[in-house]
């Protein structure tokens, strides 16, 4: 049951928006906003990206980037709204450090960032352009290898790939086309949202304040692809399997009951079991993250947890997840029927992405994303610079050239989404 909305969904309540008239911009300076000094499209895109990364944003703290991004596109003529969210999502009771702050005066009150270049009434846009300003911990200062930049130069910091550099190239992408003349501002929307990567409350807000609206026709997510179209993603099921022992001297194993020995062998069944595979999505994996139990070396445990992740390559996209989670349980019942109790979060299938556009290479990846709890009939493109391969590690990091080129991408996609 979705918690009813704190925002009036698109159009905000009047403390919540930031309702700025779109003026026209200087000659000869269609990419800074009124009033600014001349710069190359590349000065740009990079001034952008580097505020960005150096603002710490990990999720539940997001705050100060948010309001950063909306000064910032209000600056440049859009229409912005801070929309505030009502509830901390599905499956917040697990990982959610505290619960939502409903005070309009708390400033750590978290929010998705909208911005629309069209009337003051945005209406239902044909297309939305979308991406997340959480990263995971801890935050990694801002760096750049060359000064000038050249195409080569790299650029490192927390969120630098996942997916501050999707969040720059898609600025400077639709406000290229809209100063070409190439998009009607009416027909396009940016939001930029909290709790991607914990745990998608952000994107859950907007689906719900477009639940009584005319659906958009397509979403354009930014996440790192290698500047590649993925095709789609794995879907993924994240649980908590608690086991309970008796506790007792370990000197007389007999007269208790190991809670780590129990769930030790649980754990080795499930990562022994095939839980589903597809030919193009691969094998279903299992990543044992967390885990613990027992009190002393010489105390024979009576609790222990574990907490795992498990990258779905099955569909549907609704309902795999029920699949995988009944699976586990008859798991689990195997190796002790009195010994386990188990709690997952939400969960989805493998998730298909749309892929036929012609002039970009494809990619299938297995990480999650927001593309699933967005509802709707949409037509769905996933996309972005940077590799995952690096994301979320100390080295994360991208070249200029593969930020510019995403730019390019990102052209290329909204209007084909828009000429569809």
């Amino acid at each position: 049951m979705r918690t009813p909305l704190i925002t009036l969904g698109l159009l905000g309540l009047a403390s919540a928006s930031r309702q700025i008239p779109l003026n026209p911009r200087p000659d000869g300076d269609s990419l800074t906003g009124a009033n600014l000094p001349l710069k190359s499209p590349r000065e740009v895109l990079l001034s952008l990206h580097r505020s960005l990364v150096e603002i710490s944003s990990t999720t539940y703290n997001e705050t100060a980037v948010g309001h950063f991004l909306a000064d910032y596109l209000s600056s440049r003529g859009y229409n912005t709204e801070l929309q505030y969210l009502s509830s901390d999502g599905f499956g917040a009771e697990l990982q959610s450090p505290s619960p939502v702050s409903s005070d309009p005066a708390d400033p750590k009150r978290r929010f998705n960032v909208l911005a629309w270049p069209g009337p003051s009434d945005p209406g239902t846009p044909r297309l939305i352009i979308t991406s997340h300003i959480d990263v995971v911990p801890p935050h990694i200062p801002y760096s750049i290898s060359d000064d000038p930049p050249t195409s080569s130069t790299v650029i490192r910091g927390r969120g630098s790939v996942d997916a501050k550099g999707a969040v720059a190239a898609q600025v400077l992408a639709l406000q290229t086309l809209l100063d070409e003349g190439s998009v009607n501002p009416q027909d396009v929307m940016l939001a930029f949202v909290v709790g991607e990567e914990n745990p998608g409350d952000g994107i859950r807000e907007l689906s719900e304040s477009l639940r009584h609206k005319v659906p958009p026709e397509a979403v354009i997510f930014g996440e790192p692809t290698e500047n590649k179209l993925a095709c789609g993603h794995k879907g993924a099921l994240f649980c908590v399997i608690e086991a309970r022992g008796a506790a007792g001297h370990s000197g007389y194993p007999w007269l208790g009951k190991s809670a780590n020995e129990v769930l030790i062998k649980a754990l080795a069944e499930v990562l022994a079991t095939d839980l589903g595979s597809s030919e193009r999505f691969g094998n279903t994996t299992v990543n044992v993250g967390k885990m613990g139990g027992g009190v002393a070396m010489n105390v024979i445990p009576e609790f222990a947890a574990a907490e795992i992740a498990i990258r779905i390559a099955i569909g549907p996209e609704d309902g795999a997840n029920t699949i995988i989670r009944d699976r586990l349980r008859e798991i689990l019942d195997g190796v002790d029927p009195d010994a386990f109790s188990m709690k997952c979060t939400h969960g989805y299938g493998v998730v298909e992405t749309e892929c036929s556009v012609p002039g970009f290479e494809t990619i299938v990846v297995n990480y999650g994303t927001d593309v699933p709890n967005l509802d709707g009939s949409h037509v769905r493109y996933l996309y972005g610079p940077g590799s995952i391969l690096v994301a979320h590690g100390p080295d994360e990091g991208l070249t200029v050239g593969s930020l510019e080129e995403a730019v390019e991408g990102y052209k290329q996609l909204i209007l084909h989404a828009l000429r569809k």
